[in-house]
């Protein structure tokens, strides 16, 4: 039964076994929830920060506990790390836009959002690479997606800044 449950904690319910692009599936997923939650059900950021960061702490402990009979340490039904990689910049990017935006405004940032994670860990640049070539456990699996996440991050900064 646990390991059931644990099974469908990492894979987020089934999109990990999705066939072909689970990554991306699991962070589209992510975006689309990200967005009923904040701007449909109101979810205030800042909590749902505490949120991601025990889902990460949880995530440590399921993640070694599913892959310790694969052979491939990241298997690609893990999807769990591309939820809280996908969730960091756009929580990031709600909890420094509290005030009211247009729809229009934040789908097209969530968009923007989707993309660049996805180039970003799909391209591994360093030290994305780092920890997925160097960390063969849930660490590994986590943080490669937990560094696209702060590409984005470092993206959107320097946007910001460029554009004001």
């Amino acid at each position: 039964m646990l390991k059931k449950i644990n099974s469908l904690f990492v894979t987020m319910f089934g999109i990990g076994k999705l066939p072909k692009i689970p990554g991306s599936y699991a962070s589209l997923f992510t975006v689309i929830l990200l967005y009923l939650l904040f701007h449909i059900f109101y979810v205030p950021a800042d909590i749902f920060l505490f949120f991601l960061v025990a889902i990460f702490f949880i995530s440590l402990f399921a993640i070694n506990l599913f892959i310790k009979d694969f052979d491939d340490k990241d298997p690609k039904e893990v999807v769990i790390d591309e939820f809280i990689g996908q969730s960091i910049p756009i929580c990031l990017y709600e909890i420094a836009h509290s005030e009211t935006t247009s729809p229009a405004r934040v789908l097209t940032f969530y968009f923007i959002m989707f993309i660049l994670f996805r180039i970003f860990d799909i391209a591994k640049p360093y030290p994305v690479s780092y920890y997925d070539n160097n960390f063969k456990n849930s660490f590994g699996v986590i943080m490669d997606d937990v560094c696209a996440g702060l590409y984005v991050v470092a993206i959107l900064v320097l946007y910001m800044i460029i554009s004001s």
